[in-house]
């Protein structure tokens, strides 16, 4: 009897013990004492399914379940509360639908699945099928998940015909108000209640916190009866999240007693407001440290690119968790020492989802899409994210083709999916692919946020769509993203580009408040429609409004100096950009004022400056210094700009053709012949030419090497010969001037 007794003991004793590892992230060890375990019985197991389950091996819950020779109610309980934290609502309901019996619990366990997942219909199916409705607990599941919403007629409805209320419905229909920001709706149903606790007392002041609204906060925190730890804590957070961080360490000072929760909130709040040394210090203080402490300041050091001292902190973790190795490997893939990353995920024994798509994420940011891939078919639970990052990844290496494949894989598509789609199209120059996504995605059903607006509209502006670009507008307008600043500089960008700068002006104009790039978008759109004055003038009253200058504004009000031959004026911003702002130039500013002085006929001012650039030339500059040349018929200094271009660019065949050019109209044909030799030694092939027109809302392109197969070809051959014959009655232009464009 002594010795049933003892055992008995034991397994109890070990069943707890294996909740406890579970619970703390400590699952292998939670393994290893189950091995040991000689006597085991059912609430082992249950205990080993909640512990794979809340560590995120739900695979290996299952196993466990389905090998149990004997289960009970809280067996199948548990294995759906494990779906339930694991988000997979679909197997709790193929779980729940094969039940021998229920009780109240596994109703509302599978309630609650549905109202967590939003999907609040089939919530409210098996709600009305409960067979005994005398429970508050599936009472108080629904009305959550109606208030969370933000349903909350739907709430009240059902809130007022309970049969009995407890002290969770009335939070749980406060909460609903505190959580969707409805403080004014919160405030007067809190008035009304009919019982408070502590709970009630403590949503509302995070109500208030999370509206930003300290001053209300910081009054009803005094009017709390009685004050808990949650209180001090929420109040400290509000003040952390707000800057104050000064107001935080005097309230965490004046605590009367302080548990592990709040020491961490402190350390969490220093790392949020990069106060690093600060964090340490606490942390060090701290009387005792839970996984939270040591994941909080390492990933504080990771934060502050203090990598060494992040790692030297894990290795002196008692006992490391998910969490905190995850935190140390982002830290590694953001500064691209992927190899060290690979170090740490290859000795964590149970991964989750997040450890498995930060090392995906590290990978795609380095451009090791092969290692990416590897590990994203290895991986067997994928969450969205895991998709939208490959998406990603194959768009920065521009591997279209792959992110288009990984995207019609995918079982789910959010708004991050689509997205990263267009953006990927966008970014590799494919406009037409990424406006045809955009009308997918509405095809799907999907809502458009403003980066999917912002992408359309910056489609439209490469492609000058006019037409469409006005639709997507119009789209902007009824979705409510009008005010959004990110839209409305796509908007400016895609009417200037378009053409259509009044339009580019009144968007600006309807802004509440304009940034930099927003200036920025304005002033190119003046350049590049040949508004230099305007875009001075612009200029210069955006430095009056006291917005100071970046690399991107220099650009485009020298190009606008460019495009309208104000020499004196771009020379004088140029140095204003070098002297009073102290912007280092890009190549693009040379650009800018070597086409300036080009334009100018300055050709010795703009071959000096090439010369004496602090940076390497790029062939955009050597050919804007050779079409010069032709221009004004400076034979040597097109001779260097072209040897240039050749080396820059020796398949490029229009460099050949412009060189030959300037040695045939100054007369000298040998050379124009030696020019021909080069142009067929070199192998060097014309590129097609490819132009677009936009009729009726739809964009059509057309290269000009692709088979005859549209409609109308000859036709439109014909059309353009006798505008070609036209233009040469008008302008008659020498005989050799484009001697060698027929032959190549």
């Amino acid at each position: 009897m002594k010795q049933s007794l003892k055992q008995g003991c034991h397994v109890f004793n070990h069943n707890q013990r294996i909740n406890q590892l579970g619970k703390s992230g400590r699952i292998e060890e939670a393994i290893n004492l189950f091995k040991y375990m000689a006597d085991k019985n059912v609430v082992t197991y249950n205990s080993m399914i909640s512990a794979f389950a809340k560590n995120g091996r739900i695979i290996d819950a299952r196993r466990m379940f389905d090998n149990m020779h004997h289960r009970n109610l809280v067996s199948w309980n548990t294995m759906i509360a494990g779906y339930l934290h694991n988000d997979r609502v679909k197997e709790a309901r193929e779980l729940f639908d094969i039940m021998f019996k229920r009780d109240l619990y596994s109703w509302n366990l599978m309630i609650t699945c549905y109202t967590r997942n939003g999907e609040l219909e089939k919530a409210r199916e098996l709600f009305d099928l409960l067979p005994n409705k005398g429970d508050t607990a599936c009472w108080n599941s629904m009305i959550a998940g109606y208030a969370k919403k933000g349903r909350f007629s739907d709430a009240k409805k059902l809130f007022d015909v309970m049969p009995v209320k407890d002290i969770v419905s009335w939070n749980s229909m406060l909460s609903g108000y505190t959580k969707n920001r409805e403080m004014r709706l919160a405030l007067k149903f809190f008035e009304g209640m009919e019982e408070r606790n502590a709970v009630s007392w403590n949503l509302m002041l995070d109500g208030f916190v999370g509206v930003g609204d300290l001053d209300s906060a910081w009054k009803f925190f005094h009017n709390i009866p009685h004050l808990n730890v949650v209180s001090w804590v929420t109040m400290l957070c509000g003040y952390a999240r707000n800057g104050k961080i000064l107001e935080a360490r005097r309230l965490f000072d004046q605590m009367p007693s302080r548990n592990v929760v709040s020491w961490n909130a402190m350390i969490m709040a220093y790392v949020q407001s990069f106060h690093i040394d600060e964090a340490r210090k606490l942390f060090m203080e701290m009387p005792e440290r839970d996984s939270v402490s040591w994941t909080t300041m390492i990933d504080g050091y990771v934060s502050a690119a203090k990598l060494d001292e992040a790692k030297e902190l894990l290795n002196r973790m008692p006992y490391k968790n998910v969490a905190a190795q995850t935190a140390m490997i982002s830290g590694y893939a953001h500064n691209n020492r992927m190899d060290e990353a690979c170090q740490i995920f290859n000795k964590i024994g149970t991964r989750d989802v997040v450890c498995w798509n930060a090392m995906i994420a590290g990978f795609a940011r380095c451009g090791r899409m092969d290692n990416a891939l590897n590990l994203f078919k290895q991986m067997v639970n994928k969450d969205i994210v895991t998709w939208n990052t490959m998406i990603s990844g194959y768009a920065q290496v521009g591997d279209m083709d792959s992110a288009c494949k990984i995207f019609e894989e995918m079982g789910e598509r959010n708004i991050v999916s689509w997205n990263s789609l267009i953006a990927g199209f966008l970014q590799n120059g494919l406009y037409l692919d990424a406006l045809k996504s955009f009308v997918s995605m509405g095809h799907e059903g999907k809502s458009p946020d403003h980066s999917t607006f912002a992408c359309g509209l910056s489609a439209c502006a490469h492609l000058a769509a006019l037409q469409v670009g006005k639709q997507i507008h119009h789209s902007v307008i009824k979705s409510g993203y009008v005010k959004d600043l990110f839209v409305g500089n796509s908007l400016i960008t895609m009417y200037a580009k378009c053409g259509r700068i009044t339009k580019a002006e009144l968007v600006f104009n309807e802004i509440d408040e304009v940034d930099i790039i927003s200036w920025n978008s304005l002033i190119a759109g003046y350049a590049l429609n040949g508004y230099g004055k305007e875009a001075i003038e612009l200029f210069e009253d955006m430095l009056m409004k006291g917005v100071a200058p970046d690399q991107v504004t220099f650009i485009g009000v020298l190009s606008a100096c460019s495009h309208t031959g104000l020499v004196s004026q771009g020379l004088k911003l140029f140095k204003i950009m070098t002297e009073v702002y102290t912007i280092e130039p890009l190549v693009e500013h040379y650009a800018c004022i070597v086409d300036l002085l080009c334009r100018a006929g300055r050709l010795n001012e703009a071959f000096e400056m090439v010369t004496e650039m602090k940076i390497k030339p790029n062939a955009g500059i050597w050919g804007t210094l050779l079409g010069a040349c032709r221009i004004h018929r400076n034979v040597e200094l097109g001779k260097i700009s072209a040897e240039k271009l050749l080396e820059l660019e020796p398949w490029n065949t229009s460099h050949y053709t412009l060189l030959s050019n300037i040695y045939a109209e100054a007369g000298r044909w040998e050379e124009v012949e030696k020019v021909r030799a080069l142009i067929k030694g070199s192998g060097a092939e014309k590129q097609p030419g490819c132009s677009w027109i936009e009729i009726k809302n739809q964009v059509h392109t057309f290269l000009s090497d692709a088979p005859t197969t549209q409609s109308r070809t000859e036709e439109s051959r014909c059309s353009l010969k006798t505008l070609a014959a036209q233009l040469g009655n008008m302008h008659h232009n020498s005989a050799t001037e484009f001697l060698l464009v027929d032959n190549l």
